[in-house]
């Protein structure tokens, strides 16, 4: 348990501060405006504290601090450090999907619209997000008809700008065929600054626009023209429709609606731009530490906004209740914007209204989480519990580590070790390791892996805490029950290494042979009997497959990159871009080995010197 600082040692200033454990790892992180006043609360009477804030306390081994010279500046080092660190006992975001944006990439030459997940790239506006992918694609598919852009892939375009002629989109009159000339660099560009704005909210110019164009074109009995700008004046007009007015025109605003339990706490978050819905984003809390109302805003408007997110931050953000520091959150955010930022809690009239029912879609979507959850949650207890008590463990075995080999006749050998935390896969956490083992030797390459990695957590865990850095190591977590794909041979190899480490009273071990589904653990000689459909044997053939799965991958991709290497490799000066235009220059590889000294330094793109480094390779 932590002890409590000397007296006085605590500076009256803000800043953060981090909890560590025994092993250095940092537990929690928390901000202050004043460190002695925040930190005192944590070293009062253990039954005054909330049970979650007195597990941490108890954990701790040390409490460290950083002096910041104001509020703002202890709020962006907390969330950097959360980032970095992820600690245990602070909130921990769960998005459990990656939600859809309509991406732009404004930096190519041709720019090109396009569904897009995952992380934000630079040089690419992105609006959103959507519920769903087919929202976006809909309405893309309503834009297109008024600003042609291009949503081909880089290989498909450079295909048609090849053979010159264009796709079936161009003759349907939803790309404006950038790739055969057909539009020149600047109106392509207008076109694409017109989506841009369309998307941000800025509809009523670009309508009024369309409409005095497609007038005055019918006034000049240039009918064509007419014709085509007012399909593309209709085709605006159903996408606006689409865009639920919420608000004023000119109002742009953020508005969060919260429902929780002791638990957790589903959010739901609407951005609302120039008066209407351009996006909607949703994501779970796991409450790890105690938080009031407003601490519980505190932490979403980090989550939130700590990432600057694509729509940008707005001029007002709606929430049920006060953040507890709103002068802090609100100067942040000013910050972030460059411009004034305010944080309200609505009382009346529609902005009310309109958080009530962004409120009523967090209450529903966290049912369904409840539900999904409960049923998860109850069968992955039974199967740790089950797990526990048939192979006798001291806990139920909430980190499992499986390690698998693969090979082909001894070549290309690789291992591989995947992890379940709290029977859900942790894929950050999976590890690769390539085998240097003579022949086919399967407990060989069991026991140099398991060495390699159980030696890295006793070195982490040996450490002094000063020298182990800001982040935890790769493998500073031991397994709770450590698991090989194989039978009684495989097992054995697993507790010798553990045995020979001093780590045999920490990390048990078994082993499942794929013959019968058959489990062993030392000092038996017959095999554990699990009932056949038991989650416990469930899940161990869930991690068993996915180590097997991980290990085949991983030596597949060593194999085809072994027998795709070019004896042109490994040449000084000789790189890929070099090697593709001497292979074309000279007509083939076999050509090349064959080429005569001059040959090669008549090439003007070929220094003297490579030319040289080829000729010798082959001439020896």
């Amino acid at each position: 348990m932590v002890k409590r600082p000397p007296a006085g040692t605590i500076p009256d200033q803000p800043g953060s501060y981090q909890f560590k454990d025994a092993h250095g790892r940092v537990i929690y992180v928390g901000k202050a405006s004043s460190l002695r006043q925040r930190l005192s609360n944590y070293f009062q009477s253990p039954r005054n504290l909330h049970p979650r804030t007195r597990q941490m306390v108890e954990t701790a081994e040390s409490v460290e601090w950083t002096i910041v010279r104001n509020e703002v500046e202890a709020l962006m080092l907390e969330y950097s450090l959360i980032k970095q660190h992820h600690p245990r006992f602070n909130v921990r975001l769960r998005d459990d999907k990656s939600y859809p944006f309509l991406a732009v990439t404004v930096d190519d030459q041709w720019p090109r619209a396009m569904v897009m997940r995952g992380r934000k790239r630079k040089g690419t506006r992105y609006f959103g997000p959507y519920a769903h992918a087919y929202a976006i694609r809909d309405t893309l598919d309503l834009l297109l008809r008024s600003f042609p852009i291009r949503t081909c892939s880089p290989n498909k375009f450079n295909e048609h700008e090849r053979l010159g002629r264009p796709c079936l989109l161009f003759h349907i009159e939803k790309c404006a065929g950038p790739c055969v000339g057909e539009i020149e660099e600047m109106p392509y560009r207008e076109l694409v600054r017109e989506l841009c704005d369309f998307l941000a909210g800025d509809t009523d110019e670009i309508i009024d626009r369309l409409d005095v164009e497609m007038r005055e074109a019918a006034d000049t009995l240039d009918f064509e023209r007419a014709a085509r700008l007012r399909d593309r004046l209709v085709a605006v007009r159903k996408a606006v429709e689409k865009q639920q007015m919420v608000a004023d025109k000119n109002e742009d605003v953020d508005v969060i609606g919260i429902a929780d339990d002791e638990l957790e706490a589903s959010v739901q978050v609407f951005f609302v731009r120039k008066g209407r819905v351009v996006g909607r984003k949703g994501f779970v809390l796991d409450k790890v530490e105690e938080l009031s109302p407003g601490k519980l805003v505190d932490r979403i408007l980090e989550a939130l906004y700590g990432d600057e997110p694509p729509t940008g931050v707005p001029k007002q953000v709606l929430v049920p209740n006060e953040p507890d520091d709103q002068a802090t959150y609100e100067e942040w955010l000013s910050h972030l914007r460059d411009s004034k930022v305010q944080i309200r809690v609505p009382q009346r009239g529609d902005k009310r209204a309109l958080l009530e029912t962004v409120s009523r879609n967090a209450g529903e979507e966290f049912t369904r989480h409840r539900m999904r959850r409960a049923s998860d949650h109850n069968t992955r207890s039974r199967a740790l519990t089950e797990l526990q008590e048939a192979l006798g463990l001291p806990e139920a075995p909430l980190r499992i580590e499986c390690y698998d080999m693969a090979h082909l006749q001894g070549t290309d050998y690789v291992g591989s070790m995947v992890v379940l935390e709290d029977g859900l896969p942790s894929k950050r956490e999976y590890r690769r390791f390539k085998v240097h083992v003579a022949g086919n030797d399967d407990y060989g390459a069991m026991e140099e892996v398991l060495t390699r990695r159980l030696q890295a957590y006793v070195d982490e865990r040996d450490r002094p805490i000063g020298e182990k850095g800001d982040k935890p190591g790769k493998f500073a977590y031991p397994p709770q029950l450590l698991v090989v794909d194989g039978g009684k041979g495989q097992m054995n190899v697993a507790k010798r290494v553990v045995d020979e480490l001093g780590l045999g009273d920490e990390i048990p071990v078994a082993g499942l042979a794929k013959r019968f589904e058959e489990i062993y653990v030392p000092g038996r000689s017959e095999p554990v009997e699990i009932n056949r459909g038991s989650e416990a044997l469930f899940m161990l053939q869930r991690i068993r497959d996915e180590a097997h799965r991980f290990a085949n991958t991983f030596h597949r991709e060593r194999r085809s990159k072994r027998m795709t290497v070019s004896s042109l490799d490994g040449i000084p000066g000789l790189g890929e871009v070099r090697k593709k235009k001497l292979v074309k220059a000279m007509g083939g590889v076999n050509a090349v080995k064959r080429a005569d000294l001059d040959d090669l330094k008549a090439l003007s793109f070929l220094p003297d010197a490579v030319a040289e480094a080829v000729h010798a390779k082959f001439h020896s």
